[in-house]
């Protein structure tokens, strides 16, 4: 613990040593004996809640997700809310217990709770604004295989500096090796964030719980003058793919004119057969890999071809409507989110086959649109 004094506030700055029960015990004894006028906690509104109710999965409307096209945040959230959990129970205890704790000792003395930390949404939501295509690869395989890793123990060395910080820190430390790029927006941009919330914490005498890993940053920046507005926005930029993409219908459309205005209608035709042979097939092999139903199969052919011509649309969220028509997900499968790990149990699980489902049909009509191109032209 570190007493800081900025101006006529105190600050206990409490950084969690160890994912234990010592941890929420060390958080419990310092608030009563502190007594502050207000606790922090670096938990976000939304993650306090997660925590506290283990999840509310089957609140989750799956319909919401594939409308809102964001099925690709939902299987993160869950790949990071499972990989949380898995490294919790090799420490053996849950993870963020010491935060509960804290804000339940608070409670119990009338001390108002504030929330430190940046949404974890908007954290993802900034960090994968600024990846590469290759990067973000490399982010979901990075979470894959620790979440589905399951005979690989962690060496003591790893439960040691695990032991140095909260398990979400240390999932965020993790990723910004793997990633240097986007290390900023997941460590140094929070460090800023949490600083700025400590600032603002009402009181003369206030404790703030952060993870270990945090320290060093967030006491270099308290007292400063940080705009948090700038570190909640989300770029709306567009990648070269995206730009692409835009591109496609004006390609398509510039070709059909050309080619009826010089070899007629047959051509023609045999232009349009061949941008849906290709879009439909591959957009339909990537749903069977991901054991859709035959009517999602046929919803994700029909799709491609005219989706891949609108960047509004994707035939992954018709393939997916479909699946859930077909196969609704059940109250269980949402209850048992938090329990894969494994490849099989997203196939086993209705609402990540959903999820699957809907990824693959994507990814296949947008490698059909790719492919299909240059076979267009050679018909010319």
């Amino acid at each position: 613990m570190e007493k800081i004094k900025i101006g006529e506030k105190t600050i206990f700055l409490v950084g969690t040593a160890h994912i234990s029960k010592q941890s929420a015990e060390l958080v419990k004894k310092i608030i009563e004996k502190e007594n502050p006028d207000s606790v922090g906690v670096e938990l976000d509104k939304e993650r306090y809640l997660q925590l506290k109710h283990e999840k509310k999965w089957k609140e989750t409307s799956i319909f919401s997700i594939l409308k809102q096209g964001k099925t690709h945040h939902f299987l993160l959230n869950l790949l990071l809310s499972n990989m949380q959990k898995k490294w919790g129970e090799k420490i053996g205890t849950k993870p963020g217990e010491e935060m509960l704790q804290a804000i339940k000792t608070a409670e119990e003395k009338n001390i108002p709770v504030s929330m430190l930390d940046r949404n974890v949404k908007i954290t993802l939501k900034r960090a994968f604004a600024g990846m590469s295509l290759g990067e973000k690869a490399k982010f979901f395989y990075s979470l894959i295989t620790g979440i589905f890793s399951e005979g690989e123990e962690i060496s003591e060395e790893k439960i040691e500096e695990l032991k140095q910080a909260d398990v979400m820190s240390e999932l965020m430390n993790e990723l910004g090796k793997e990633l240097p790029g986007i290390k900023k927006v997941l460590v140094d941009e929070r460090d800023e964030y949490i600083a700025s919330k400590i600032n603002k914490m009402k009181g003369k005498k206030v404790v703030a719980i952060i993870g270990a890993g945090h320290l060093k940053g967030v006491k270099e920046k308290l007292g400063k003058k940080i705009d948090v507005s700038c570190l909640e926005e989300i770029s709306q930029k567009k990648g070269i793919m995206q730009y692409a993409m835009l591109l496609v219908p004006v390609f398509l459309a510039a070709v059909l004119i050309w080619t009826f205005s010089t070899k007629g209608i047959e051509a023609t035709a045999s232009v349009i057969g061949l941008w849906i042979l290709i879009n439909g097939l591959l957009s339909a092999l990537g749903a069977l890999l991901a054991l859709a139903h035959p009517f999602s199969i046929i919803a994700a052919f029909l799709a491609a071809p005219l989706t891949s011509l609108h960047p509004a649309l994707a035939a992954g969220w018709f393939a997916g409507m479909v699946e859930t028509k077909i196969n609704p997900p059940k109250v269980k499968d949402f209850e048992t989110l938090d329990k894969i790990g494994s490849v099989g149990d997203f196939y086993k699980n209705r609402v990540t086959r959903i999820i699957l489902v809907t990824a693959f049909a994507n990814l296949g009509s947008a490698i059909g649109t790719v492919i299909a191109i240059p076979f267009v032209l050679s018909l010319l």
